[in-house]
């Protein structure tokens, strides 16, 4: 049976501070698993932690426990340079992020992989005039039919970003209270009470 294309495995990130007693501030986890090329809607609170999974999943922060699998291969023992041979996290004007190094890269493995084969765009900036829009769905897509696995995370403030993720998303994730919940369409999504809480009049 073939590796799925992304596996969160038990994955968990905890930030903690005090001394000598220290107390978690935040915490995430996720445990799911995308077989195959698709399109991912995420959202989610400011602060819900949809960047720090997403640096996570392109290797950028180390996560407290669990793994990130792209293609069966354990992206935080690979080559901090070819690391977005296999997830490459583009944050707002798609400036790339960057990671510490914290073991030297000799002692990783190679990435086997020439091109991303996961994409993370982090609250794009939609453009609404000259047909950008169009064009950045039309990337999305592109990179789909290719057999990359494309998630696009945004914040709703407009009726508009709600239509661009029904019209391009073919399942959606959903991260909130320190999880991260798994939809197969908008009106599943929707139909959760925090998710109608988040949206406000935009769940309409």
């Amino acid at each position: 049976m073939a590796e799925p294309l992304l596996r969160l495995a038990s994955l968990k990130k905890e930030y903690a501070h005090g001394w000598p007693r220290r107390q978690v501030t935040f915490s995430l986890v996720a445990d799911l698993a995308v077989p195959a090329s698709s399109i991912v809607g995420v959202m989610g609170p400011n602060g819900a932690g949809k960047t720090t999974l997403f640096e996570m999943i392109t290797g950028s922060n180390r996560p407290t426990a669990g793994r990130v699998l792209v293609a069966g291969r354990d992206i935080h023992r690979v080559r901090y340079a070819e690391r977005d041979r296999l997830a490459i996290h583009y944050h707002q004007s798609y400036q790339v992020r960057r990671f510490r190094r914290l073991v030297p890269s000799a002692l990783l493995q190679r990435a086997h992989s020439d091109y991303p084969l996961v994409h993370l765009f982090d609250e794009p900036q939609f453009n609404t005039q000259d047909g950008y829009i169009g064009f950045m769905l039309d990337f999305f897509r592109h990179l789909r039919r290719q057999g990359r696995l494309v998630f696009v995370c945004l914040h709703p403030t407009a009726r508009y970003h709600i239509d661009i993720m029904k019209e391009i998303c073919e399942r959606y994730l959903f991260v909130s209270g320190g999880g991260v919940a798994e939809a197969d369409d908008f009106a599943a999504l929707a139909a959760r009470p925090a998710v109608r809480a988040y949206l406000g009049a935009l769940a309409a």
